[in-house]
């Protein structure tokens, strides 16, 4: 069974490197040695130097990795193979809570690199995991396998997350429909699609790396089983929560079109009970003779005619419902 070292590069004041083996979990060592993880999160010009001059890294791949639209796939240069997986990561980007970002494993024979531009919870939470279950990572391949399958756990977590912040979006629609309340369902409704395509293209990728490895001793079947099991129950959520939030929108959509519409009835009707006086005073106010001359209630009269004529009107519209 091959222990992995893990060598991490961590961003700060003072850049601290640290080599973690691979025994019950990750744990700290004081040298770095080949068949080693390099994990690098948002990489500066030492890094890359650092990757490209003493690794050997191809440049190409962490051009490729750094493209935040980058899809999941495979690449090979040489002995290297490089992976790229999209994992999800907290966002406060135009506003969208959630979004998914590239992250590139990057193998040979002896050297196992990843490279996100973006610091993520993932990887420390997968660091700490292997500690307290005492997993032990035995090739290249497992760890690629087990960094899809943490990428499934923390859609799923992230899902949870989303799915409170739709209904507690739903209880103030309930109160009062706001242009805020709407935008905030559509800001996650395109955070759900970011999950569905991301998850899609981790699962296409298992296929793959299946292909790859099929003729080698480092395919685990067993947990190739439980990352697919993982994917598709992350896959699954995704579109129940998405048809979810899309029914509500458009029911929404459906409750808003019916107010402007009862909005609409209203003005219509008040406009009918208040042309009635208007239209009988336009005819009385006409230059010309209204045989009501020498009659001295007169205006009372018009004025009575047409209070109870726009009353009957408004009474009419009550019994339709129009008011």
């Amino acid at each position: 069974m091959l222990a992995m070292p893990l060598f991490v590069l961590k961003k700060g004041g003072n850049k601290m490197r640290t080599y973690l083996y691979c025994e019950a979990g990750f744990v700290e060592k004081p040298q770095w040695m080949p068949n080693s993880w390099v994990n690098v999160e948002c990489p500066d010009d030492n890094d890359f130097d650092f990757l490209t001059q003493e690794l050997k890294v191809p440049e190409s791949f962490l051009e490729d990795i750094a493209d935040a639209d980058e899809r999941p796939r495979t690449e090979t240069e040489g002995n290297w193979l490089l992976t790229i997986l999209r994992i999800p990561m907290q966002s406060s980007q135009h506003g969208i809570p959630f979004i998914t970002v590239p992250i590139g494993i990057i193998t040979n024979n002896e050297i196992i690199v990843s490279v996100c531009y973006h610091k993520t919870e993932l990887i420390s939470d997968f660091i700490q995991h292997t500690r307290r279950k005492g997993i032990v990572v035995n090739n290249k391949l497992d760890l690629i396998l087990r960094m899809i399958y943490s990428s499934a756990v923390w859609f799923l977590k992230y899902l949870k997350q989303i799915n409170n912040d739709v209904a507690n979006a739903e209880k103030e629609l309930e109160k009062s429909i706001r242009n805020e309340d709407l935008l905030r369902l559509m800001k996650l409704q395109k955070t759900l699609v970011y999950f569905n395509t991301s998850i899609r293209g981790n699962e296409v990728m298992i296929g793959r790396l299946k292909n790859i490895f099929q003729d080698t001793n480092y395919l685990d079947m067993e947990l190739l089983e439980d990352v697919i099991i993982e994917l598709k129950q992350a896959y699954n959520t995704v579109n129940i929560y998405s048809d979810i939030l899309t029914g509500t929108m458009d029911a929404f959509a459906s409750i808003i079109s019916n107010n402007v519409n009862a909005i609409m009835k209203r003005m219509t009707s008040l406009s009918i009970t208040l042309m009635i006086p208007t239209l009988i005073a336009s005819f009385y106010g006409m230059n010309v003779d209204i045989h009501l001359e020498g009659f001295p209630y007169a205006f009372i009269f018009i004025i009575l005619i047409s209070v109870i004529l726009s009353a009957g009107t408004f009474i009419w519209f009550r019994k339709i419902r129009w008011f």
